[in-house]
């Protein structure tokens, strides 16, 4: 063997070392969270879609269309991002007082992407907060647009409920969930996900998991009910290890649905039936794509799922403030008013920080419409 080729060689293996060390340390930092183990393994394995180590959907789903590969999704997320996959406008956003906001109002505040704020009959409910600025952990990447983050753990009162719909970096922040650690009273979120908070150093007396159709009495006249939705879970490359899920909250006034991630199946139209009518209904619209339609509603089959409910009004999320698809950042919104507007839906569009007064009939302006 030559001594170039030998040389070559140990340039190989060594790099082949090396990354596999910086993988080694990269998959243990804190921030990923834990593996589920011990008396919640067992609970998560008594589940009737737990088999061989991983939750499953209750169709069949595929992470990619049949038509398309891992190699195509790569090639497009290269090279194929619309020009306008960011906005170049600051995001349009208005910056409440949290704190000052009378607790007797039932009202919505939304941070951009899939995290808003809840007041309803007294108590507070936060969802899927985000607020490092970012939703991916390496570093410098899938940064949050201009004017999406302007709200912070300091800007949220004391939280009574915080609820998590599944523990993708989008929705469940390491940063913010440490931050929020002495505001929160309780952790709603899907089984499994309570191993992160424990990692994470929250107290197991606050963590209530839920598997589909379970449900927790909150106090009197509040109830939270787990519901199922079409998708997966997962910190890096394990996936499905941790439930996913959908939430059916009723209060002594009101009854919402928080959807969490999911493609469109029958199970709206089952939720709606067995749990509806809701006063309003919260629903992801956005990254979405062809290629992962199974696991991402478009943004028609979103205004639908809204009919399926039986939801009064719904409110479109999950965008505007990352970009991890390859549409233009402002198409989620286009696409679903005018779906809306043509089947005759009401939903609600509020800017970033905008307060929603649940018990009045509120009229959005389309911010997102001649911007850049």
């Amino acid at each position: 063997m030559s001594r170039n080729l030998k040389r070559t060689m140990y340039i190989i293996l060594s790099l082949v070392v090396i990354l596999f060390v910086v993988y080694y340390f990269f998959t243990r930092q804190e921030q990923m969270g834990q593996v589920p183990s011990g008396l919640r393994l067992e609970r998560m394995s008594g589940t009737a879609t737990y088999k061989n180590g991983a939750f499953d959907n209750l169709s069949v789903t595929p992470s990619l269309s049949e038509d398309d590969n891992y190699f195509n999704v790569l090639k497009n997320f290269l090279f194929g991002k619309e020009k306008r996959n960011e906005p170049t406008d600051e995001i349009p956003h208005i910056q409440t007082d949290l704190h000052s906001l009378p607790l007797d109002s039932n009202l919505l505040v939304w941070f951009g992407h899939s995290s808003y704020y809840l007041q309803l009959d007294g108590k507070r409910f936060l969802i899927d907060p985000v607020f490092s600025g970012a939703a991916s952990p390496l570093p410098g990447s899938v940064k949050a647009f201009a004017g999406a983050n302007t709200y912070g753990v300091d800007d949220m009162p004391e939280i009574d409920y915080l609820v998590i719909s599944h523990d993708h970096w989008d929705h469940l922040d390491y940063k913010t969930i440490l931050g929020l650690k002495n505001k929160v009273k309780q952790v709603i979120t899907g089984l499994g996900v309570g191993s992160h908070f424990e990692l994470w150093g929250y107290d197991p007396k606050v963590i209530t998991e839920l598997y589909w159709h379970e449900s927790a009495d909150l106090s009197p006249s509040f109830k939270i009910t787990a519901t199922p939705a079409r998708h997966f879970s997962g910190r890096l490359l394990t996936r499905n290890n941790t439930l996913w899920a959908s939430y059916v909250l009723q209060t002594p006034t009101a009854k919402l649905f928080l959807g969490g991630d999911s493609g469109y199946d029958t199970h709206f139209k089952q939720i709606g039936e067995q749990y509806g009518p809701f006063d309003l209904a919260i629903l992801e619209n956005g990254q979405y794509n062809k290629s992962w339609k199974y696991i991402h509603m478009m943004p028609e089959e979103v205004v639908q799922a809204s009919q399926d409910l039986n939801a009064t009004k719904f409110f479109p999320v999950h965008s505007s403030k990352f970009s991890l698809a390859l549409h233009p950042w402002d198409e989620p919104l286009i696409r679903v008013s005018k779906e809306a507007n043509l089947k005759q839906v009401p939903l609600i569009t509020p800017k970033i920080g905008e307060v929603v007064y649940l018990n009045q009939n509120q009229l959005f302006e389309q911010w997102w419409v001649g911007k850049n």
